[in-house]
Formats: C-alpha cells, sequence, structure tokens
C-alpha cells in the first residue's frame, strides 16, 4: 500500500510465528530494517536456504519477545511483552529508540471475524478484518485477536509515554481503538 499511501515504512517488524512462516522471503526481501520474534528465527533460517547467513543490511534483528509478564519494556534489548498485539511491541521499539512522538495508522481494533481469542483460522478470501482487504488473503493462517489484553497494554503503553513527556497518537482512519487521542490522518499529509 506505499503507493495509495504516499509513504513507505522506515522499519519493519513481525512478532507472529505464522505470518513470519508464510511471509519469510517477503521479509527477507524488504529493504528496511526488520526486527522478528527470536522463536521464529527458524522460518527465516530455512527461507534462507543454504546460505544461511543472517543479512546484515539491511539489518535483521531478533526480539526477545514473550506471551508472560505483564510489562512495558522501555529497554527493548532485554524481554518484551506482546501484550497481545504486534503494535504494543512496535511502541516499546519507538519508545526506546527515543521517539518522543508515535501516530498510529492502521489500527483496526474491531474484527469481523469471531471466535475464541489466539484460534488459529483460515483466511477463505478478500480480508474483512484488517486496514486493507488484501492483508491476510485467501489461504493465510491467523490468529483471532485479543483485544482485552491488547487494550490492558495500549493503557500501559499510554502511561509510559505520558510519565515520559511522550505522546501516542491515533490517526486511523473509522479505527475503534479509544485508547489514545485521536487525529485526523488527512492532517498529517497536507500539502503545504
Amino acid at each position: 500500500m506505499f503507493p495509495e499511501l504516499g509513504f513507505s515504512t522506515s522499519y519493519y517488524l513481525s512478532i507472529n510465528s505464522l505470518v513470519i512462516e508464510q511471509c519469510a522471503q517477503d521479509i527477507l526481501a524488504l529493504n528496511v530494517p526488520r526486527f522478528l520474534s527470536w522463536r521464529s528465527r527458524e522460518f527465516i533460517q530455512k527461507a534462507l536456504g543454504e546460505e544461511r547467513k543472517l543479512p546484515v543490511d539491511p539489518p535483521l534483528s531478533f526480539l526477545h519477545s514473550t506471551y508472560t509478564g505483564k510489562k512495558f519494556a522501555y529497554d527493548a534489548s532485554g524481554r518484551i511483552w506482546e501484550g497481545a498485539t504486534v503494535t504494543y511491541v512496535a511502541l516499546q521499539l519507538a519508545f526506546y529508540m527515543g521517539f518522543r512522538q508515535v501516530i498510529l495508522i492502521g489500527v483496526d481494533h474491531s474484527f469481523n471475524t469471531k471466535g475464541k481469542p489466539n484460534t488459529t483460522i483460515v483466511s477463505e478470501g478478500d480480508d474483512p478484518d484488517h486496514f486493507d482487504s488484501n492483508y491476510f488473503g485467501k489461504g493465510f493462517r491467523w490468529q483471532l485477536p485479543d483485544l482485552d489484553t491488547s487494550e490492558v497494554a495500549y493503557q500501559m503503553a499510554r502511561e509510559a509515554y505520558n510519565n515520559s513527556d511522550r505522546e501516542i497518537l491515533d490517526a486511523t482512519i473509522d479505527g475503534k481503538l479509544t485508547i489514545f487521542p485521536k487525529v485526523e490522518y488527512q492532517s498529517l499529509f497536507a500539502k503545504r
């Protein structure tokens, strides 16, 4: 969606093993620094094939992200609680990197597909649950969200940022997340 959005990302982050497994080749092809969960390194090693040497330019770094131990990691070189969403890990990384302001784009926080959180399902067609219908296409395996745990994590992130005179804003169009102050997406890219 970079052409449609009018910008590209500066970093890539994925902590979900299913995403990393199914997208390993795409992740390796990205021309930005990449951050992945340590437990998914085998999928990257497999995608590298015989070479097995991790690329260093742009860098690929593995994070010690975990499902347990609720906390906000001010130091991303140690253990990072996932908070049931990659966005929470991204907020911790951004804090560690020194960003004073973070603007969220594309945090839907509302899903049409229902079921027990963390249950693995297979997409049957267009994705009705993410900001783009091609996000998880037909046949893609993914887990249903745990929105309650995500909200706990987001509140912890908001508190950590606020206590450090930093801010998190949400510019998601029609997003359902209510933890962070909203900012109009179009206002961020107004022609000057």
